[in-house]
């Protein structure tokens, strides 16, 4: 593996986002697309599959026992919801929701009137929703997440002996992309470690070659690398905080632009 960014610069023609394309046509991968005449495709490396009901019955979790969920993700708040649903539970009015982003708290109301409930919202990060989590230290915590997840909240919580709960509630597994096997692209843009997981499951003997891997975040950077593969861009970058932002840089320099 080299690490010479510079020694893989090619023309890029066409990137493979492993992302589900956008809903949204003022998306900036379009904008990327129409900008620089190449072609953008769009497809999820991994799916996300519920955790049947009996299977959560075995972690013994009594949702009606907390006074307080912490969402980090939509995934969550859909899968919760969903078993609630299921074992017929009503959310008490009184719960309490803190949640990783304003995004993820305006998407509660799609099971519930937020304007009745008590959340709490950070900016982004779950450093941002840990500095509200030491305001509130006497709630009976509920921590909904999947089988691959960040360490940093249930590390904050167990060590600072918050009373809580984890549960897994839905599991990040590989997509099936056995229809990519002979399809080439000049970047794939990678925005997790189950990404690359994923990459390595449907195609164990995958050669590089001249395929450029772009990384979101340093644990995905860090997946790239230890799977012996070449990391050609990284993002954020300091003036490139999306990865837009940074796949537009080198499609620049690697262009000629």
């Amino acid at each position: 593996m080299s690490d010479n960014k510079d020694q893989n610069l090619r023309k890029v023609e066409s990137i493979l986002v492993s992302q589900p394309k956008p809903k949204d046509d003022k998306s900036p991968y379009f904008k990327l697309a129409d900008k620089f005449g190449i072609k953008v495709d769009f497809r999820p490396f991994i799916q996300v599959d519920p955790v049947p009901v009996k299977e959560f019955r075995k972690q013994k979790i009594d949702i009606l026992k907390h006074s307080a969920i912490i969402f980090t993700s939509r995934n969550a708040v859909d899968h919760l919801f969903g078993i609630c649903k299921e074992l017929k539970i009503e959310m008490p009015a009184d719960m309490k929701y803190f949640c990783i982003s304003e995004q993820t708290a305006n998407y509660l109301q799609k099971y519930i009137v937020i304007r009745k409930r008590k959340i709490f919202t950070g900016h982004r990060t779950a450093a941002d929703l840990i500095e509200i989590l030491k305001k509130h230290k006497n709630e009976k915590y509920l921590f909904p997440c999947s089988d691959i997840r960040k360490n940093d909240i249930p590390h904050f919580l167990q060590s600072n002996e918050y009373d809580y709960s984890e549960a897994i509630i839905y599991r990040t597994v590989a997509s099936d992309l056995s229809d990519l096997d002979n399809v080439y692209y000049d970047i794939i843009a990678f925005f997790s470690p189950s990404g690359i997981n994923s990459l390595l499951v449907n195609f164990p003997g995958f050669e590089q070659n001249n395929t450029r891997i772009a990384a979101f975040g340093p644990t995905t950077a860090k997946a790239v690398k230890e799977a012996e593969l070449n990391l050609d861009i990284e993002a954020p970058l300091p003036n490139a905080p999306s990865m837009t932002g940074a796949l537009e840089l080198y499609i620049k320099k690697a262009n000629g632009l």
